[in-house]
């Protein structure tokens, strides 16, 4: 089992920045691939980006591509986002989970075996 907790999410501007965070604990961070995934209210989860076990990879969905980038650091268990030019489609619940899979399968959300609770992240106009 993998406890994850997300943190950083707040309210900001359009064209801010912001930091999240997942600290992961249970089982030894460094043998999953961390992914972000997001849910707006009304839409369906998408997948954010994610970075494999040692960060020899990252992952990007073409929404965000160029202005998120999604790092870790197993020292500490952590996972980070760091999202800028943020606009009101972004605003949404940001989830961190932790899997398993193949590389090919690092992309979708039903092939991770723990989430966190969430951090709400919203954008004003």
């Amino acid at each position: 089992q993998v406890q994850l907790v997300e943190s950083g999410g707040r309210l900001v501007q359009t064209g801010g920045s912001l930091k999240l965070s997942c600290t992961g604990s249970g089982r030894t961070f460094s043998n999953y691939n961390m992914g972000w995934f997001r849910q707006a209210p009304g839409k369906e989860r998408e997948f954010v980006a994610a970075i494999r076990r040692n960060g020899g990879s990252t992952h990007y969905a073409d929404s965000i591509k160029g202005r998120f980038t999604i790092s870790r650091d197993n020292t500490k268990n952590t996972v980070y986002l760091q999202m800028n030019s943020l606009n009101p489609d972004d605003t949404a619940v940001y989830y961190c989970a932790a899997g398993t899979q193949i590389l090919s399968a690092i992309r979708e959300g039903r092939m991770y075996n723990f989430w966190g609770q969430g951090t709400q992240v919203t954008v004003s106009s």
